[in-house]
């Protein structure tokens, strides 16, 4: 699902659309967008030059003729790029009584309830009026809002000079106002040489404080999965998977029906589940994933005239390969199940097992603590220091600060006063304290574990005791069958002597014996001593035992 062409082909069009600067001004691209002014001159100048870059790779442009799409040597822009933006209305916040003869417009922050929906501007066109989502493409989880599809629409054309005329034309029109709250760029490529599909998205939010908050995302994914010999070897261990997981979930139900609610006393057989129940979402997002193509992906590619809506695609692609990340991790959890056959591993998981309560109880107390800390630092510092503007923030940066990154300059610059007793509380209580005492718990339990383990006081190795159970059944099927076949042989040695020897219709006494004979009656006698011995063996072991109770 993950390859490194996914990571360079991420990194090219990141490089291209979000590193390039405005020429003439070195600082100004898209992340370092901060106003307006600077939104538009990133338009006509990054974006317009990224999208229609004559000197791409040397002159890695074409034009087809035939059916007007722009193509790359390395990249096929698929469609043509969109440009979404969302609105709010006027009166969507409160004006204070003293002030309201002063401003007389408020734009408060987006929801969907504050959604702006009507025209404006020059209504004559598409991109001044609102036009409803006609996509299945979710709903997008910003920096500072969750924002709805549909909008006020436009789409790019396929010339350059249209869409630079198109650019100003709205720039002069104000096309972007005070109600403005988000800017969506949306397009897509294809790279047929390592066949991935990269779906960008540049987003320019406009928060009710001023200003701009740019995000991005770049999703490189394998859209047609079929296609080399490799593709179709994927496809044989994903149809084999799923005759497993089959497999797995019979064995997983006969054990619920045998052993009913003393199953789900082992947190083992909890995994398993999860395992289980984690494989069959994924499946069932794969199916999902695949039929969505298959419905989806000719439309999209036979639209070259207006934008293709790739997103959607990538979108469940995406989670379907968290999906499948979060199983893999599971998995590979399973193993440490497996591992109690070596002695350190054994150790490990022991002194883990036998020191979970303690870690649980010293938990509350650091998580009291540290929250403690963090609701005090969002509150002194969240005004003015990034890394403790929200209260999540300030737990990301307590975390940061345990491991040796942090800005104290910042914190001293916030509150000369609370900034150093926060820094040095923390550091002393945090870090000099509850650590080491969470050491402490961890290097008590593990001596106690060593020293049972001294004196032979160990655990069952279960994957030991599994091989040494089914070394021991294997050899019990051999040794049978060699008291199988020996008890034929004597069985037949037994049916020809007493047909020689004793037979009614036999009436001389006197029988010569023969070479071969005499063998044959020597083995017998041999395997009877044997059999004598074995037996006499269980018997006395029968006995000892007998005298032991």
């Amino acid at each position: 699902m993950v390859n490194p062409h996914t990571y360079y082909l991420n990194k090219v069009m990141s490089s291209l659309f979000l590193d390039t600067s405005v020429p003439g001004e070195e600082r100004t691209n898209f992340k370092s967008i901060r106003s307006i002014t600077d939104f538009w001159k990133f338009m006509e100048g990054p974006l317009l030059e990224g999208l229609y870059w004559d000197s791409w790779y040397n002159s890695h442009q074409l034009y087809d003729l035939k059916n007007s799409s722009r193509i790359y040597y390395e990249n096929i822009l698929l469609g043509v790029p969109r440009v979404r933006q969302l609105k709010v209305r006027n009166n969507t916040c409160k004006v204070y009584s003293s002030f309201q003869s002063l401003i007389s417009e408020c734009y408060g922050k987006y929801t969907s309830a504050n959604e702006d929906l009507s025209n404006f501007g020059l209504t004559s066109n598409s991109e001044w009026r609102y036009s409803t989502s006609n996509t299945n493409s979710p709903w997008h989880w910003g920096f500072l809002g969750v924002y709805q599809n549909g909008g006020y629409i436009f789409t790019l054309s396929k010339l350059k000079s249209e869409t630079k005329n198109k650019f100003i034309d709205l720039r002069l029109n104000n096309w972007i106002t005070r109600g403005t709250r988000v800017i969506f760029i949306d397009f897509s490529l294809y790279n047929a040489n390592v066949n991935l599909f990269c779906i960008i998205r540049l987003v320019a939010e406009f928060p009710a404080t001023g200003g701009i908050v740019t995000s991005w995302q770049f999703y490189s994914v394998k859209l047609l999965r079929y296609v080399s010999y490799y593709d179709y070897f994927i496809a044989s261990c994903e149809i084999i998977f799923c005759i497993f997981l089959f497999v797995f979930t019979t064995q997983e139900v006969k054990k619920i029906k045998e052993f009913k609610s003393d199953y789900f006393k082992s947190i083992w057989n909890w995994l398993e589940l999860l395992l289980l129940l984690l494989c069959f979402v994924a499946v069932s997002f794969n199916i999902y994933c695949n039929i969505q193509i298959f419905l989806l992906l000719g439309q999209l590619l036979k639209s070259t005239e207006k934008y293709s809506d790739f997103y959607f695609l990538a979108y469940w692609h995406i989670y379907y390969n968290n999906i499948i990340a979060i199983t893999i991790f599971f998995a590979w959890i399973k193993i440490f199940r497996f591992i109690s056959f070596n002695k350190t591993m054994s150790q490990l998981s022991s002194t883990l097992s036998r020191c979970i309560k303690d870690i649980v109880g010293f938990a509350i107390m650091f998580f009291i603590i540290f929250f403690a800390y963090a609701q005090l630092g969002f509150l002194v510092f969240g005004s003015q220091v990034d890394d403790f503007s929200t209260f999540q923030n300030s737990i990301f940066a307590q975390f940061r600060i345990v491991l040796g990154d942090f800005n104290f300059a910042g914190i001293q610059q916030a509150n000369h006063i609370l900034g150093p007793i926060y820094f040095i509380t923390f550091i002393f209580f945090v870090f000099f304290v509850l650590l080491n005492m969470f050491l402490a718990i961890i290097n008590d339990t593990y001596s106690e574990v060593k020293a049972d383990y001294s004196i032979g006081r160990r655990p069952d190795f279960e994957l030991g005791k599994m091989i040494k159970q089914s070394y021991k059944n294997v050899l019990e099927k051999f040794r049978l069958k060699k008291e199988i076949q020996k008890a034929e042989q004597m069985k037949k040695w037994k049916e020809r002597l007493e047909k020689k020897y004793y037979s009614a219709e036999i009436q001389d006494d006197y029988q010569p014996v023969t070479q071969q004979e005499f063998r044959e009656l020597f083995l017998y006698a041999v395997e009877l001593e044997k059999e004598l011995h074995y037996i006499n063996l269980k018997l006395n072991q029968v006995m000892r035992k007998l005298s032991a109770l």
